[in-house]
This record gives structure tokens, sequence and C-alpha cells, in this order.
């Protein structure tokens, strides 16, 4: 897809794991398109969990994947209920399914013209542990992909700073 960037985009799509870095993205998507008359789709896609084994797999029943889903839906409607009187047009969108790969098909099939992302910037090792799915659709993305970094949080372990 070429995107013409002399064109502000009209659709925007900002995925959600509702952490720090994803709210910030998203509130940073709203400002955003509330300056060029956009409409933000905040999306949040969830796996059901499947544990393997040597001989076979067991996979959450029905009544623990209709809870995953609904907790995801109540994560998503609050997320979009604190921001819904900011002049923006905000939908929810909620998708069964690896981020990367729903991320990616989502943007398709709405025509976004942005996808606007919170990154944790995680280094080393545990970055390798847990992945990127932020650096991946950077990588891999058809269309722009505007990064919002999180304030990395300091461990727990150490004393705050004295002033």
């Amino acid at each position: 897809m070429s995107q013409n960037m002399s064109i502000p985009p009209k659709s925007i799509l900002v995925p959600t794991d509702f952490s720090e870095p994803a709210d910030g993205a998203l509130d940073y998507a709203i400002a955003l398109a509330e300056k060029i008359g956009a409409q933000v789709t905040v999306l949040h896609a969830y796996e059901i969990p499947v544990l393997g084994f040597p001989d076979g797999a067991l996979v959450a029943t029905s009544d623990i994947a209709g809870r995953i889903a609904t907790g995801a839906q109540a994560a998503l409607d609050a997320a979009i209920a604190q921001r819904k009187n900011r002049g923006v047009e905000l939908r929810a969108l909620l998708k069964t399914g690896d981020a990367r790969e729903v991320i990616h098909a989502v943007a398709q099939d709405i025509g976004a013209d942005l996808i606007v992302m919170g990154t944790h910037g995680r280094r080393g090792l545990s970055r390798a542990l847990l992945g990127s799915v932020t650096e991946y659709v950077v990588r891999t993305a058809t269309r722009p992909v505007l990064t919002v970094r999180g304030t990395p949080s300091k461990p727990k372990s150490q004393p705050a700073e004295k002033r």
C-alpha cells in the first residue's frame, strides 16, 4: 500500500494491552486525531491459553475462554469510557488471535492510515524473553507506525530517589 504522507491520516489504529505505555499511546493518538479530524479504533487482541504436553494439549474450557473475553471487553470499554469526551470518534474492537497478526489484519480491514503503539523500552534479556509486538509490527507493517515510548518503571527493590 502506498501512503501519501502529505494527506493527514483519517483512520488511526491503536492496539492496546492495557499497559501504561499503551495508555500513553492511546492518549497521544487521541490528541493527534483531535487536531487532524481522524477517527481512532482501539484494538485489543488476546489468545486463549493452550498448555502443551508430550501426549497432547489442554485447551481452556469455554467457561474460562468466556471469562477472558468478558474481562478483556470490560477493560476495553473502560479505556474508551475514560476518553469518550475528548471530541474524537472512538471505536473499540476485541479480537482473538496472535496480536501481531491481528494488528495487521485489522489495519487492513479498517483501512487504517496510521498505527500508533506504545513501547515498554525493554532492553537485553527481558526484551529477548518477552519479545516485542511493537517491534514486529514496525518491521513488518505496510503502513506508517508511530511508536510512543512509555516510561520504564523502576524495580521495586530500589529505594525512591531523595530530593
